[in-house]
């Protein structure tokens, strides 16, 4: 009995120089791509964050990480448990002549000061005053200056690369502030113009930067990481207070 020849010829033994061209490229453009999200990992922010001491309070839906670096210096991070967003990041200050430090909110509404006379206090406060804020969503960061009464055609917002920071300014020459990126200046990160939206309501001036990809990777990742932090069961007062 004659075999039959088979006259179908496998298409995995067709190799086509183009296709394979365009696969290797493929496979490199991923691989590029993959290390420059991942640059995080070489930067001291993260590797200080690693090596920190770390404690962790969860309350309802909020989780608290206390954190004691490596050079004594002490930060708070509060997460929302359900949507994985950093809703506050505090550090402590060194007090003055060794005595207890304050604390200061980098993201969060700033912490506010007990006075034991409320009169001085009203004196000291202007509510006039444009008052800066920081938030952070899962995709922006985000800031929002109350007490600016101007429309938005008023203002320019623009990325300066050179002093790492985003100027805000205003036409009429009645406001300026230059606002600090940490989250970029610590993965060594370029500012974006095209990142950056704005809008303007109820006196208030709210202002967004699309986070950059290698931004929303470190995130989620430290996310995960912090999961294996096991919660303790006594407070420390500082967390408290936070």
């Amino acid at each position: 009995m004659k075999r039959r020849t088979c006259l179908i010829e496998c298409l995995e033994t067709v190799k086509d120089p183009f296709f394979t061209g365009i696969e290797k490229r493929i496979k490199e453009n991923v691989y590029i791509t993959e290390n420059i999200n991942m640059i995080y990992k070489n930067t001291a922010w993260y590797k200080s964050l690693l090596n920190a001491e770390k404690s962790c309070i969860k309350d309802n839906k909020i989780k608290k990480i206390h954190y004691k670096f490596e050079d004594g210096r002490e930060m708070v991070e509060e997460y929302n448990i359900d949507t994985q967003v950093l809703l506050r990041r505090s550090w402590k200050l060194k007090g003055k002549l060794g005595g207890e430090g304050k604390w200061q909110a980098e993201i969060g509404d700033p912490i506010p000061e007990v006075s034991a006379n409320v009169e001085v206090a009203d004196l000291t406060e202007c509510k006039d005053q444009p008052i800066l804020t920081r938030r952070n969503t899962r995709v922006n960061l985000e800031w929002r200056i109350r007490n600016l009464p101007y429309p938005i055609e008023t203002y320019s917002i623009k990325v300066d690369n050179d002093n790492k920071c985003i100027i805000v300014s205003t036409t009429n020459k009645k406001y300026y502030k230059k606002l600090e990126v940490p989250e970029l200046q610590r993965l060594n990160l370029q500012l974006q113009q095209a990142n950056v939206q704005s809008s303007h309501n109820f006196n208030t001036l709210i202002i967004s930067y699309k986070k950059p990809q290698p931004l929303l990777d470190m995130e989620k990742e430290w996310f995960e990481q912090l999961k294996t932090v096991k919660p303790i069961k006594d407070i420390p007062n500082e967390c408290n207070t936070q």
